[in-house]
């Protein structure tokens, strides 16, 4: 070990880092996620303030690490990895106002390391944990949300919501909705079919749900609406738990057309009266086209009575190499998370 590192300088410091450990009664607080949340960051400031103003740099984790493992044998977390996480949470977080700081002790420190460290920027590390303290999202569904940049696909589709539906309804639908959708989880062939793609779907309905977001209730594929003399069938009926709506949605294999948006008003309307109840809000439509033209959507929406929103829908994710690379693999992380 570097000689640095028995200077006295050096070991009042450690006695510092030791203190706050002990005065946090590491015990309980390695129980209780907030109280080691704060233990953390407070670890991280001292961490990343004796880097700025030391020329210790990145050899004091090393030290440090040595140090912690023997005075506190039984408390696991003070590899050298997790001390540098901490210092790297405390300078990601710094800058952030009071809210953010607060919410990152909701949530448990291995989904903090996934954000902190795969986040471009504080807005989306905002998004994502919002998210996670939202839908109380696992590890894995989390590095699954960041891999498909969520932060990026949620609340943009194209829709008439603002004008068919009141304000807070309106945008609780629009932040409902995506573009685009990822079907990573499907086998495509040359030769499918839309209902094929719809079979797909509902086989794979948990990884669907998953996609859609929290609060849809599958209800029904080929769902029957008689009309008149007629029986037409929707390719997939949910209900939204929190827009207490039918969300109705129709699988595309081809570009949109204007008239789709007319049969899905012609649909919505069915539902209404056939299915809604007298608390129920107006029932939705989503048509999944596997491509769309902007300008065409919007003009094909622009006179519709009922809230229809149109997305796209992709096979696979084709991140940039520089994005890829910043997310780590299935091994790496379990290797990574296995050290805290």
């Amino acid at each position: 070990m570097d000689s640095i590192f028995s200077t006295e300088e050096y070991r009042l410091w450690l006695e510092q880092v030791k203190q706050k450990v002990h005065a946090s009664q590491i015990k309980a607080a390695l129980s209780v996620n907030k109280q080691l949340i704060g233990l953390y960051w407070e670890l991280g400031e001292m961490i990343a303030k004796k880097q700025e103003k030391s020329e210790w740099g990145k050899a004091v984790l090393d030290a440090l690490a040595l140090d912690l493992k023997s005075e506190f044998p039984h408390v696991s977390g003070f590899s050298r990895s997790n001390l540098a996480y901490m210092g790297q949470f405390y300078r990601f977080y710094n800058s952030a106002d009071e809210f953010v700081q607060q919410a990152v002790g909701q949530i448990p420190w291995g989904h903090n390391i996934l954000i902190f460290s795969r986040s471009e920027n504080l807005e989306a590390a905002c998004f994502y944990l919002q998210a996670t303290m939202e839908h109380n999202w696992s590890r894995n569904t989390l590095a699954l949300q960041m891999e498909t940049r969520l932060h990026e696909r949620q609340g943009k589709a194209i829709s008439n919501f603002a004008q068919t539906l009141p304000a807070p309804q309106a945008d609780l639908a629009q932040q409902t909705l995506k573009d685009p959708y990822l079907f990573d989880f499907l086998a495509m062939t040359p030769a499918m079919h839309e209902r094929d793609l719809e079979k797909q779907l509902t086989d794979h309905i948990t990884r669907f749900l998953l996609e859609l977001g929290a609060g849809f209730a599958f209800i029904g594929h080929q769902y029957p609406l008689k009309i008149g003399e007629k029986t037409y069938y929707l390719d997939l009926l949910f209900y939204h738990i929190r827009l207490r709506s039918f969300v109705a949605i129709e699988l595309k294999m081809e570009e949109f057309a204007p008239e789709y948006a007319g049969k899905m008003n012609f649909y919505l309307s069915g539902i209404d009266e056939l299915l809604r109840a007298e608390n129920d809000q107006p029932s939705i439509g989503i048509i999944l086209c596997k491509t769309k033209d902007r300008i065409e959507v919007e003009y094909a929406l622009r006179d519709i009575n009922k809230p229809i929103g149109v997305s796209q829908w992709i096979l696979t994710q084709h991140l940039p190499v520089d994005i890829q690379s910043s997310f780590p693999t299935i091994e790496q992380l379990e290797q990574e998370l296995s050290d805290l």
